[in-house]
């Protein structure tokens, strides 16, 4: 197995554990990790747990889709806590790999050994923890190991793909413990952070190519239409400047519709006003035929603007052809509701997490 992973740069006075934990990737730092709106509150609390002082919440835990950063996080916080303070033990695994040696050490009778490894790191990281949801034993060890570590002030860093509460099949007493924390939801990424990152990453690979070439309005183009997560993201940025490598092309839009193609459909939106309507009227426990009744009530009128607003944003439909889907409304009617949304968005925290969850749903 793998030793427990750290930057080659990163000095260290103890010996690696080489039969447990996975190798950090040297990429995941904070250096190369993009912060937008959609992160800002998990980063900084990455950073603050990766300082090692005074504990303000214990464990960390970080939970959102696919693709959102949660494991570049995890890595960064080991890789900078290690850089300050190179004689502690940091261990980082996953959920599977704990379940793993857990199952082995009951299998070679070596369990007071397994207890020992694990609760005499500084900071234990387990990443995907949703995947020892319904293994009772294991859950049991990890309950324990938890308190013990806690009990102890050592730091514990906790990542999943949903939050806490909503992971089904975990133990109560776990849900609790996890939630005494520090709970941070990664958010789906944003244009600008999109774009953010294709910039910081067309940066490192002009940096090694020089003579690489990309078109304007590619980068723009790029973080449009793929909108599912990083991940793909950067896989299509790669695989664009792949192409123009070796074959020695500048990339332009048209060489970037040509090479991505299968990536872009995809990626294309195929949400409609039909799931739109549905999903928020289910989001705010409405009536779905009040999205195109004439209701003026509150808590009727604000869901239909946010169905406005999405469908504005997740459809190519126009203005006079959203306003028909509800109800036969005028386009003037469409833009006050989507013009209502995005002031709002501006200074309501709730708003944005409704519109957050609502896009998350639809874009599943």
């Amino acid at each position: 197995a793998a030793p427990v992973g750290q930057p080659a740069e990163v000095p260290t006075t103890r010996a690696p554990r080489a039969d447990l934990g996975a190798p950090l990737d040297p990429r995941y730092t904070f250096t190369n990790f993009v912060v937008g709106k959609p992160n800002e509150l998990a980063h900084a609390a990455a950073r603050r747990v990766a300082e090692g002082g005074p504990i303000g919440f214990n464990p960390l835990f970080l939970y959102g889709g696919v693709g959102l950063g949660k494991t570049h996080l995890m890595h960064a916080i080991a890789h900078d806590y290690q850089a300050r303070h190179p004689a502690a033990q940091v261990l980082y695994l996953s959920a599977e790999q704990f379940m793993y040696r857990f199952v082995q050490a009951l299998r070679e009778s070596t369990i007071m050994d397994f207890k020992g490894m694990f609760r005499n790191v500084n900071m234990l990281m387990v990443d995907d923890v949703q995947f020892i949801a319904g293994k009772d034993s294991t859950q049991e060890e990890f309950f324990h190991t938890f308190n013990a570590l806690v009990d102890q002030g050592k730091q514990i860093v906790i990542s999943a793909d949903r939050a806490p509460a909503e992971i089904k099949g975990l133990e109560e007493r776990i849900k609790s413990r996890l939630s005494c924390g520090l709970i941070v939801d990664l958010h789906p990424t944003t244009y600008e952070l999109r774009l953010g990152i294709l910039q910081s990453k067309t940066e490192v690979f002009c940096a090694q190519q020089p003579d690489l070439e990309i078109g304007a309005g590619v980068l723009e183009f790029l973080a449009h239409r793929i909108t599912t997560n990083v991940r793909v993201l950067e896989g299509a940025l790669q695989r664009l400047f792949a192409h123009a490598s070796l074959l020695r092309r500048e990339i332009t839009l048209e060489v970037a519709q040509e090479c991505l193609a299968d990536i872009l459909r995809t990626n294309d939106r195929k949400i409609n006003i039909d799931d739109i309507q549905r999903k928020v009227a289910e989001h705010f426990n409405i009536r779905l035929a009040d999205m195109m009744g004439p209701k003026r009530a509150r808590n009727v009128a604000r869901p239909r603007q946010i169905a406005m607003y999405l469908s504005k944003q997740l459809t190519s439909r126009s203005l006079p052809e959203i306003g028909r889907r509800f109800g036969g409304r005028d386009h003037t009617t469409i833009m006050h509701g989507v013009r209502k949304i995005e002031e709002l968005l501006v200074e309501d925290s709730a708003m944005v997490e409704d519109i957050a969850v609502l896009k998350r749903m639809l874009e599943a």
